[in-house]
């Protein structure tokens, strides 16, 4: 008998999205306001970690690559994350400095996607921002060399341990670690609504400032 797990059937899995209309006068007039707005909806509703984002990034040569990232702060400058400049995001980002978020709120029916440049941020920004990690969090970032092959869990739990035996205490911000802002030029809104007609509200910088349009669903 064949024992070989055999794949779900996905064609009947279905959510269906009821509730108020998304309207345009329902918004603000720029899409920082109007994140605010939704990540404190997310707060309260008790969505867990509201901040976790998908990061999308692409290499020179257009190879696509996806992954989750926390959000770690944003004003009308844009949305900031920290990693290792090292890593394939960090790579990719130096050589295609473009990328996209996207928030996946669905248990409130709701998304939001962004679309930007991307620019590192200052070292005394980074460097504030890892003082504040616990410090298991800033020995983690000594040892992790994110994205390159490890032969084992073994070698990485030892390059921990060594570099906590080197700095028992207040460990230096590495210079392979930083953190990037994704300066906005779209930011689209998503809401869920019967029969798939989802509202979808997207403010496009101009010159002038933003213009917000609805995007069929």
């Amino acid at each position: 008998m064949d024992a070989t797990p055999r794949p779900p059937t996905l064609a009947g899995l279905r959510r269906t999205y009821e509730g108020e209309p998304l309207l345009e006068s329902d918004l603000a007039s720029d899409p920082i306001a109007q994140f605010t707005t939704w990540f404190q909806d997310a707060l309260e509703a008790g969505l867990p970690e509201p901040n976790a984002m998908i990061l999308a990034t692409a290499s020179a040569g257009g190879r696509p690559s996806a992954r989750t990232v926390l959000l770690k702060g944003y004003d009308e400058r844009g949305f900031v994350f920290y990693t290792n400049y090292e890593s394939r995001k960090g790579r990719d980002l130096a050589e295609n400095p473009r990328a996209s978020l996207l928030f996946p709120w669905h248990p409130v029916r709701r998304q939001v996607r962004i679309e930007g440049t991307v620019t590192r941020i200052s070292h005394a920004e980074s460097a504030e921002y890892y003082d504040s990690r616990p410090y298991g969090s800033r020995i983690g970032a000594w040892a992790s060399r994110q994205s390159a092959v490890v032969r084992s869990r073994e070698e990485l739990d030892a390059r921990y341990e060594e570099l906590a035996a080197r700095w028992p205490e207040d460990p230096p911000v590495p210079d392979f670690w930083g953190g990037f802002r994704v300066t906005p030029v779209e930011v689209e809104f998503w809401q869920g609504q019967l029969d798939r007609m989802h509202d979808r509200l997207r403010y496009r910088r101009t010159r002038p400032g933003w213009v917000l349009e609805r995007l069929a669903p």
